[in-house]
């Protein structure tokens, strides 16, 4: 049975790639540094092994493409702790899984990225998130590379919090003047399209994925109000006290916001109109309205 090896298996995007993967009749072998999180996610089924891999060790991360069709890099870091920063992670840890799986013999690698990755930004997250592409291609030049837009779903980091910050308070602080535009893409919806890409005789070198609707983050802000049936007030803050407040907040445990989630903030979050993406799969992505109202 085709197997397939998704890093990152038990998180946000890894544990839907897995599902759908599973759906689509695959043997799936999801590696994580905490595999035993996988146990409360996963339905019991014999073709899904739950194993210890630590993508930032050689040795977990060629045993764990040993035997594999294909592999995803669904690894993803957004603070920075001690050694594991986004140079670590993005960059050389996504080199050690690309190197380790052209040795193995895997057919195809999936790397995932995002959209507005750039290896010349200022910012540190955008910067390895871009670098990280390069060296990819370097090791693994028929990789294929995937930058979802701004994900959401249950439990996601991003729409989930902010819909509980709108319950709470009547006045909304915005990025900015709230102008940012953003394309929000289901997270069911790009598992199916790696599973999809996995699967297909030949892929695209590159795929930007993201939702049917592009909104400011005033207006989704706004679209969330209406679903919670609240309406609140949207007050502009220069970007100069977010990123001040964000480095505060990273002293956190759990930081309820970052410098380099208000970095991102500051670009439109928008996939390129040519470039291949849910359609050239055929997905018909579903709509932040549409998700919400059936959940």
């Amino acid at each position: 049975m085709n197997k397939v090896v998704v890093f990152g298996g038990t998180g946000f995007l890894g544990r839907r790639i897995v599902r759908h993967l599973l759906d689509h009749g695959y043997a799936v072998r999801a590696a994580s540094r905490h595999p035993e999180r996988g146990s409360g996610l996963f339905s019991a089924d014999p073709r899904l092994d739950l194993v210890r891999a630590d993508i930032g060790e050689d040795a977990s991360t060629r045993e764990a493409v040993q035997g594999a069709v294909a592999a995803v890099n669904a690894v993803s870091l957004y603070v920075e702790r001690g050694s594991r920063t986004f140079h670590s992670v993005h960059v050389e840890a996504a080199q050690r899984l690309a190197r380790h799986a052209r040795a193995a013999g895997v057919a195809r690698l999936v790397h995932v990225s995002g959209i507005g990755a750039d290896s010349d930004s200022p910012s540190p997250y955008i910067c390895s998130r871009g670098q990280g592409e390069h060296v990819v291609r370097a090791a693994f030049p028929e990789a294929t590379i995937i930058r979802p837009a701004v994900m959401f779903g249950p439990d996601d980091a991003f729409l989930t919090p902010l819909a509980g910050l709108l319950r709470r308070f009547p006045v909304f602080a915005l990025f900015g003047s709230g102008g940012t535009r953003l394309q929000p893409a289901h997270v069911d919806d790009v598992g199916e399209a790696i599973t999809r890409i996995i699967g297909a005789p030949q892929a695209q070198a590159l795929y930007e994925f993201a939702g049917p609707r592009i909104y400011t983050y005033k207006e989704l802000l706004e679209t969330i109000g209406r679903h919670l049936g609240v309406r609140r007030v949207l007050v502009p803050v220069p970007f100069a006290i977010w990123q001040a407040v964000a480095g505060v907040a990273e002293l956190l445990p759990r930081p309820p916001i970052t410098r380099n989630q208000v970095a991102l903030m500051r670009i439109d979050n928008l996939a390129a109109p040519r470039q291949p993406g849910f359609d050239t799969l055929g997905i018909q992505p579903r709509g932040l309205e549409t998700a919400r109202a059936a959940r």
